[in-house]
């Protein structure tokens, strides 16, 4: 008699059933602009001013630095000065080839000496050339000194400023522009990984054409807004890590993503007929997982059996995807299991009696000072459930 009103505890139960489920592989992954361009001198000279920041937005051909143009400058009226030269020697070279060309008409002069001022002529006219393109040169090197981003993106790191000898030979680059309108997510897979993907056969483009849209997973924890795309995958597997470089591209528009930062590419996987279990449910010993399964029922009591499963994790944060030791049709204590032992005896509720039950223990705690020892006792007893 003493056994029968031996109190038994509820605990909240739930069937294990199949159901359609997408889980979402993790890969650790690195955020790159489009196109990341070092940005160089062409010619040497002085800083003499920085019309940037770093950080700031530039557009495809705006100003980014100047250097010091007085050289140039001068180099350029130099040239200037050479054409006009050449120009007036073609000029009297063209006229002395007239006059030869009139006396030769009339027998007055030999050939060699119309064939002479004609080579002059030629000559002239190649000088004439030579000093139009120096003097192109001198203007390209005069343009030089205006440092123009050759696209629309964002500056980097600016190590030199007003003053710092720059030159085309010097190994750090003025800054880095970022293309961010769009970034590229690398990331890697193993060899088993990459062969579920392409299992399907078929050209490896046609594979990649199938996966579905990824999800970037920033490195505060939280989702970036807007889906990727994998467009490529490395066609060299790794020899040393056994792994296969992969791109995603994702759309940037408020430049939330910064070429250089990290993440996690999350690639989803729909399995048909999963078995899905809360992670509350389970328990943890020596790395091992657990649940309590529900069996030798007995009138208003069951008996739970410590059971070991396998899962993997939904990357939900609140589920598991069971992958071994469970099978459908299964039942599971859902609830509390921490306050349970392997071979006890519960009575099995529905989460939603289970739900009800706490909130009916809640509301009938006692409130003041006064009651706080029975409160303690209350509250300790909120999952129990007295059978008489």
């Amino acid at each position: 008699m003493q056994q029968m009103q031996q109190q038994v505890k509820a605990y909240a139960v739930i069937a294990v059933e199949p159901e359609r489920a997408v889980i979402k592989s993790a890969y650790p992954a690195s955020i790159r602009g489009k196109q990341d361009i070092e940005i160089r001198p062409m010619v040497d000279g002085f800083i003499t001013q920085v019309l940037v920041d770093e950080g700031s937005f530039v557009k495809k051909g705006q100003v980014m630095f100047k250097i010091d143009p007085v050289q140039y400058q001068a180099a350029v009226e130099v040239a200037q000065a050479n054409v006009n030269v050449a120009r007036t020697n073609v000029q009297t070279a063209q006229l002395t080839y007239r006059n030869k060309r009139d006396l030769w008409d009339q027998n007055i002069i030999s050939d060699y000496e119309l064939q002479t001022a004609e080579n002059d002529l030629a000559s002239q006219s190649a000088l004439l050339e030579q000093a139009q393109a120096q003097l192109v040169s001198a203007q390209k090197n005069l343009s030089f000194t205006n440092v123009v981003s050759p696209s629309d993106g964002v500056v980097g790191t600016i190590p030199y400023r007003i003053g710092s000898l720059v030159g085309p030979s010097m190994t750090t680059p003025l800054t880095t522009v970022s293309d961010i309108s769009d970034m590229y997510i690398y990331f890697s897979m193993t060899e088993k990984q990459l062969l579920d993907i392409t299992r399907q056969g078929g050209p490896i483009q046609l594979n990649i054409d199938r996966m579905p849209p990824v999800q970037l997973q920033l490195a505060d924890g939280t989702i970036y807004p807007q889906t990727g795309k994998v467009e490529t995958i490395s066609g060299v597997i790794d020899q040393q890590t056994g792994s296969v470089n992969m791109r995603a591209t994702f759309p940037n528009r408020n430049h939330i993503l910064r070429s250089g930062g990290t993440g996690v590419i999350l690639i989803p996987q729909t399995i048909p007929n999963a078995l899905v279990i809360p992670q509350k449910a389970t328990y943890e010993i020596q790395d091992r997982e657990f649940v309590y399964k529900v069996t030798g029922h007995a009138a208003d009591s069951a008996l739970v059996r410590s059971t070991e499963i396998r899962t993997q994790d939904m990357n939900d944060g609140k589920t598991y995807l069971v992958t071994q030791g469970l099978q459908a049709g299964d039942s599971i204590v859902a609830e509390g299991v921490s306050s349970l032992r392997d071979s006890t005896r519960i009575k099995p509720v529905t989460p939603e009696q289970y739900d009800a039950l706490v909130k009916s223990m809640g509301q009938q705690a006692p409130a003041g000072a006064a009651a706080k020892g029975e409160q303690e006792k209350k509250t300790q007893r909120i999952i129990h459930y007295e059978i008489r």
